[in-house]
């Protein structure tokens, strides 16, 4: 959530004159995150967060709103869109794609222990089940497609053991065949900083806009790589034997997904280590920009060479 894009307090007063939530009494821009312009709004009536999409296009936007409405009308703790007087979720401001959401209570735990790992994949269990029920399709935009584009326009700038790494991952992964696997609606994004803590509670879930349809198991991997590793890359057994376990008694896993995870352990962490790799190499122009550093799941690929936990404690059906 960075700002490339300012927003002035006379443009957001006109702009939230087609809303029914008050008049605006801050506005703060938020430095997390790396793809679009993002603001903390404070008006009369409440909070929210205000999102200016750089990049993606308008006609894609809609798929992550009412997903959003659609997960927060289950039950599920994300942030809900809010319509306009003309009843839009999405608008303009600032020449951009615009879009208000509820800001939800809580704070990141960016040190979790196996008991937030395991509420974690009891949440991402019931996010998947809750978009069975969906009804658009949108392919996930980092998908296999997508990571081997993106493998053209970054190799150049590697030293030649990453570009030996990166391509013998890319043919692994056009060598798989994935088709047996349950496919859905996916976060795709679910890392510490996307979902806050209220208490023991999952306060909130939020950044939705790199969801999409693909396997499911892409989905368990990405967040695994993120909440079960330890600093070094590694993973820390324990809170992912818990994070795992969680999901599997809310959607079991199938047979096809335990055979796989190992390989999909490593496309996620291959989609992280191209996309901050393009942002390291190929930065855009910002107010407030983060980027962080692609070795991290350059090293994580590395580790995922190797033995893994298993994804079902005991024998996979």
């Amino acid at each position: 959530m960075s700002v490339f894009t300012p927003v002035t307090d006379e443009a957001l007063q006109q702009w939230l004159r087609n809303y029914a939530i008050g008049r605006p009494v801050e506005l703060r821009g938020i430095a997390a995150g790396v793809q679009n312009s993002n603001f903390f709004v404070t008006t009369t009536l409440g909070r929210y967060v205000l999102t200016l999409f750089e990049t993606m296009n308008r006609a894609e936007l809609p798929f992550y709103l009412y997903l959003m409405a659609h997960l927060a009308r289950h039950g599920l703790p994300v942030p809900a869109p809010i319509a306009d007087l003309d009843n839009e979720y999405l608008g303009t401001l600032s020449d951009r794609p615009a879009v208000l959401v509820a800001r939800l209570s809580g704070a990141s735990v960016m040190d979790p222990g196996p008991q937030h790992c395991a509420r974690v994949g009891a949440m991402l269990a019931g996010l998947h089940l809750a978009g069975r029920s969906f009804g658009r399709r949108q392919d996930n935009p980092r998908n296999a497609a997508w990571r081997a584009a993106t493998t053209e326009q970054v190799r150049d700038y590697l030293p030649a053991d990453e570009r030996a790494l990166l391509d013998a991952e890319i043919a692994s992964e056009s060598a798989r065949d994935d088709s047996a696997l349950p496919c859905g609606v996916i976060h795709a994004d679910l890392f510490r900083d996307n979902v806050l803590w209220d208490g023991d509670c999952i306060g909130g879930v939020i950044d939705f806009y790199f969801a999409g349809v693909d396997s499911l198991l892409f989905d368990v991997a990405v967040t695994a790589n993120d909440w079960c590793t330890e600093p070094d890359g590694r993973f820390d057994t324990q809170r992912c034997r818990a994070l795992l376990d969680a999901y599997h008694a809310e959607r079991p896993f199938t047979a096809d997904e335990c055979a796989s995870w190992p390989a999909m352990l490593r496309s996620a962490a291959l989609r992280f280590w191209l996309s901050r790799a393009a942002d390291y190499h190929l930065p855009r122009d910002g107010e407030m920009v983060l980027v962080k550093p692609p070795q991290e799941y350059r090293d994580i690929l590395r580790l995922r060479q190797g033995d893994v936990p298993p994804l079902v404690a005991t024998t996979c059906p």
